[in-house]
């Protein structure tokens, strides 16, 4: 995590109220970001030490982006309004990847922890976040290509009081309301965890709805349920994504 001045958040805070393509050209000049074409950026802080954006980005309002060592965000990625994004090594957003609103994504600096970290998020090319998730990334947090995390009040721990573990979702995941990850939880490709589910170890059988307390396979996807794990996340999402 790089140190934020005051100097530096004030500067960040007046830039955020300028038009599209005057932050563009301030978050190139004065700190070095790579910004690409037709990015469009509400009213909101972007902080990190190394920033690359593609094209065709668009970020709403009121979003917090802090402390982040290394961020980069794929072409037509859409972050929504009312997120936080803080700290960690690297934030890597794919693709037409979504983070739509009110999430909390959040990497705790210098943990009083007993093992190596790897303060990463990773977020799958044409992967979606919904609304109001909490998720800690104080280890690596890392989600397949078009998985979704959706409904409301998920929350994603890699840390308890003196040890990380990271944690791994697969590709085409679908992921309900009320999801708890516990650190070291991973979740297969190709499958489906149903509302309030709690995942304490790494599950591997691809193609089932995983269930429970603790969550567990209860049984085979049909090929209906297939079919809709499988769908475009995005209307405007390549066949090659």
């Amino acid at each position: 995590m790089h140190s934020l001045s005051k100097s530096r958040l004030v500067l960040l805070a007046f830039i955020s109220l300028l038009p599209s393509f005057l932050k563009r050209s301030c978050y190139r000049l004065f700190f070095d970001y790579h910004v690409g074409k037709r990015v469009r950026i509400g009213f909101s802080i972007i902080d990190a030490k190394e920033c690359r954006i593609d094209d065709d980005v668009t970020i709403g309002h009121l979003n917090l982006i802090i402390r982040v060592k290394k961020l980069e965000v794929g072409d037509h990625v859409r972050i929504g309004h009312l997120n936080i994004i803080r700290g960690g090594d690297e934030v890597r957003l794919g693709r037409y990847s979504e983070i739509i609103r009110m999430n909390e994504i959040n990497s705790i600096a210098e943990p009083d922890v007993v093992n190596p970290i790897d303060p990463r998020f990773l977020l799958g090319n044409g992967s979606i976040i919904t609304t109001g998730h909490k998720i800690d990334f104080t280890d690596r947090v890392t989600i397949g290509r078009r998985s979704i995390l959706g409904g409301r009040n998920s929350s994603l721990w890699t840390h308890n009081r003196q040890r990380t573990r990271p944690i791994d979702i697969g590709s085409f995941a679908y992921i309900g309301s009320e999801i708890r990850i516990a650190p070291g939880g991973a979740l297969p490709s190709r499958c489906i965890v149903g509302i309030g589910s709690v995942i304490t170890s790494e599950l591997t059988a691809e193609g089932y709805l995983i269930a429970g307390v603790p969550a567990k396979p209860v049984k085979e996807l049909s090929e209906e349920d297939k079919f809709l794990i499988e769908r475009k996340t995005r209307k405007d999402l390549p066949d090659d994504v």
